[in-house]
């Protein structure tokens, strides 16, 4: 690829993110000019022009039933009720023609035997991703084309969508692909870039987060993660009543390994110590900020899938 880090292709494109803010500004500038014009002719108009009385002719009237020579469309269009009624019969059944099939067959739904349900920390960690909006300008769906497989890795299946609600598709790449970031990255890598992009990826144009970090609004809200593990079983996850019932318990765990996992930052380590000592009774452990869901979520993606390459070595005589 020319542009093997995607930070490369923005830094690139620069002059042309600057060339779309100048035209938008020329067309807000020419529609106030326009609006100003408008008034101001209006205004100083010095004959106001009356208005002109005109009368259509009479409508025949037509017969209810068709007549002579007249097709049943034709008919049915001189009826708008009734055709309207028709219509919407006519769209509900091929409506449930197409639809029902699909939702009530197990068989069309594409699953992938290694791709589980996301976990409670995950879920949240999702739900912050989509708060924040993230799929504003990242996708989660690598094209089956040569230059996306060999920036992002792998190629997106059907299947590794089944448990996502909504998906996360995207339609826009202000930033890379993230369908396959869930390992690339350690934690701190993370932690860091959300802190501060800048410090991660030199020239990015990502804003900083720090409000999932610092603060009082930087505690994760778990009070609503079992109704919402409810809620996607009534739309297929395969949540157990344990897994429900454990749900406080697997964020805690899971968010105390991230936790552990940044102390290998010996600043972080320093920091989060001394911010630990002074904060007192209010003092929120890490593992119970929203950048730990975040961080959980995004270590996820793409990892229910692990392509291995198989390099086949010829011998040499």
């Amino acid at each position: 690829l020319v542009y093997g880090n995607f930070l490369e292709t923005v830094t690139e494109i620069m002059p042309m993110y600057w060339m779309r803010a100048i035209g938008g500004t020329l067309y807000i500038t020419g529609m106030l000019i326009l609006v100003y014009n408008i008034i101001m002719t209006v205004s100083r108009a010095e004959n106001k022009v009356t208005d002109e009385l005109a009368e259509a002719p009479a409508l025949q009237r037509v017969s209810k039933s068709r007549v002579a020579g007249e097709g049943w469309h034709t008919w049915l269009e001189r009826k708008p009720v009734l055709l309207t009624i028709y219509a919407t019969i006519a769209i509900l059944i091929g409506g449930v023609v197409q639809i029902i099939p699909t939702i009530v067959v197990k068989s069309n739904i594409p699953t992938i035997s290694s791709v589980q349900p996301y976990t409670p920390l995950e879920l949240e960690g999702r739900d912050i991703y989509i708060r924040e909006g993230c799929v504003g300008c990242h996708s989660q769906m690598v094209r089956p084309f040569r230059s996306e497989v060999e920036r992002y890795g792998e190629y997106s299946k059907a299947g590794e969508y089944v448990y996502d609600h909504p998906f996360l598709w995207g339609s826009k790449r202000t930033g890379p692909d993230l369908h396959r970031v869930g390992g690339k990255y350690n934690d701190n890598w993370h932690f860091n870039h959300m802190y501060d992009p800048q410090s991660t990826s030199t020239g990015s144009i990502m804003p900083s987060y720090k409000w999932l970090i610092v603060g009082e609004g930087a505690k994760l809200d778990k009070s609503m993660t079992e109704k919402k593990m409810e809620t996607m079983v009534s739309l297929g996850v395969p949540y157990t009543d344990e897994d429900i019932a454990n749900a406080q318990t697997s964020m805690l765990e899971q968010g105390t390994q991230i936790e552990q996992n940044l102390y290998s930052d010996p600043d972080f380590a320093k920091s989060y110590e001394a911010d630990k000592a002074a904060g007192g009774e209010s003092f929120v452990e890490m593992r119970n900020r929203e950048i730990v869901a975040l961080i959980a979520y995004l270590q996820r993606l793409g990892t229910d899938i692990k392509v291995k390459e198989i390099i086949n070595e010829t011998a040499q005589n």
